[in-house]
């Protein structure tokens, strides 16, 4: 089989090959950086046929394409190496896409994982994640997550004063000293969707700005919390450069503040959020200009304040991974409504993708077996759960759908398995890694039996 890289021409331009655009940075791109069609007019991710993926693995199902995720792990590495004169580490965000081959590869590229819950974190442990390199985030977390961050040894970005307050009793009554982080709300505004903007001051992460002096003088008061740098993140999905900007200088004039308290901080973390290209309108700054932007206004505050270079640490997730993954469904039945719409539907749906429900969120879809195709057709791509909300997409372009067709969403490596749920008790689906033509499981599809796991049924109700 004969794969070549497709360009856009003319001839072309009503068809899916528009979609397999150079991109010279994956966030920007709308499909895996391998992406090419085959000499059977087949979508081809990593070097495998993914209507061949499809029948050996069944669908709904996630391909993930690992040379797209180690390229933006590397360019975020690099980048910031590049544009920034101390000392850096990025974190992936693992909240995106939390498994253990995930985190594995992330590790593998030097990169650390930032966590929110002791799954996370266990997970994190079992793909070989240094301690060193884990940090353990979220807004309530529990006391047996707060110990088993103790016993492990991370690093714990505090949320709030009784997490603050938890951590240092955990902490004396263990004889251990805790590296942490302080999450503080920065009070910038930036473009998003209202319920992934964390930096604002009406938020549930973070500490008040207004109580950084009194968090401060605890920290002083507790020696056994090693307090070793701050933490802000101002949301997810930002196409916009300016706010990143803003919170450089805001960080350091926090830091200035630590610094008059006679604490030794050593981390600045400015968190993540830079978005991806999920439709053709969407236009995301680079990795290398985001990182490039953070990293000069960081070097000017401090320069301004007179003060060294902190360790910058960043936390990309929907960047890192997102574009690395396609979810491919199979065409089922379609329902015609004359003058209104076409439904077409798919076996999968919210349970596996739950960001168009939650969120509205936009996608782009195409039909991986006849990538050729004239997009002739207008419909809405539903899913099978027993719920009107339940639209993939909806006014997606297709070439005239088949019962049968393979049918491919784009840019699903972010939020769409780690969102996943049981919903009509439909099982998770399975995903598979890709690379140079081969393709690992990399999480098995639930059974029907799976489901019943962990029911129990009372012996008066047994029949």
């Amino acid at each position: 089989m004969v794969a070549t890289p497709i360009r856009i021409s003319k001839n072309l331009q009503a068809s899916a090959h528009q979609y397999l655009v150079d991109a010279t940075s994956p966030n920007q791109s709308l499909l895996p950086l391998t992406a090419k069609v085959n000499d059977r007019d087949h979508l081809e991710i990593g070097g495998c046929d993914v209507v061949d993926l499809a029948k050996q693995f069944g669908t709904s199902l996630y391909i993930v394409d690992e040379q797209t995720l180690r390229a933006a792990c590397q360019q975020y590495r690099d980048s910031f190496k590049k544009h920034y004169a101390g000392e850096s580490l990025v974190i992936y965000a693992s909240k995106a896409w939390n498994c253990l081959a995930i985190c594995a590869i992330v590790a593998s590229e030097g990169l650390g994982i930032d966590v929110v819950s002791g799954g996370e974190l266990l997970t994190a442990t079992q793909a070989g994640v240094p301690a060193n390199k884990t940090y353990l985030h979220g807004n309530n977390k529990a006391v047996d997550e707060l110990q088993m961050a103790i016993d492990c040894g991370v690093t714990v970005i505090v949320d709030n004063w009784e997490e603050l307050r938890s951590l240092a009793n955990l902490t004396k009554a263990a004889g251990k000293t805790t590296r942490i982080m302080l999450r503080l709300t920065p009070g910038i505004e930036c473009h998003t969707h209202e319920y992934i903007k964390t930096g604002r001051i009406d938020s549930k992460f973070g500490f008040d700005r207004n109580q950084v002096d009194t968090v401060f003088d605890f920290v002083v008061a507790n020696p056994s919390l090693d307090f070793v740098g701050l933490h802000a993140h101002i949301g997810s999905q930002i196409f916009e450069l300016k706010p990143h900007e803003d919170l450089g200088g805001v960080m350091v004039n926090w830091l200035t503040k630590a610094k008059a308290k006679g604490l030794s901080i050593t981390e600045l973390n400015i968190g993540g959020g830079l978005g991806i290209r999920y439709t053709e309108q969407d236009d995301p700054p680079s990795i290398e200009d985001w990182t490039k932007v953070v990293c000069d206004s960081v070097m000017a505050a401090c320069k301004a304040e007179n003060i060294p270079l902190p360790k910058l640490i960043s936390e990309p997730g929907r960047s890192l991974v997102g574009t690395s993954c396609i979810t491919a469904y199979t065409v089922g039945g379609q329902k015609e409504i004359p003058e209104i719409r076409t439904y077409l539907s798919v076996d999968g749906g919210m349970s596996d993708n739950p960001r168009p429900i939650t969120y509205e969120s936009l996608y782009l879809a195409i039909l991986a077996n006849r990538m050729s195709e004239p997009l002739s057709e207008t419909v809405t791509i539903a899913g099978k759960h027993c719920e009107s909300g339940d639209v993939l997409i909806k006014d997606a372009k297709l070439p005239k759908a088949e019962f049968g067709d393979i049918l491919v969403v784009m840019d699903t490596g972010a939020y769409n398995y780690s969102m996943s749920s049981n919903y009509n008790r439909i099982a998770r689906p399975a995903a598979v890694l890709v690379n140079q033509g081969q393709a690992h499981l990399i999480l098995e599809r639930e059974t029907l039996e799976d489901l019943l796991r962990h029911d129990r049924l009372p012996d008066y109700l047994k029949r």
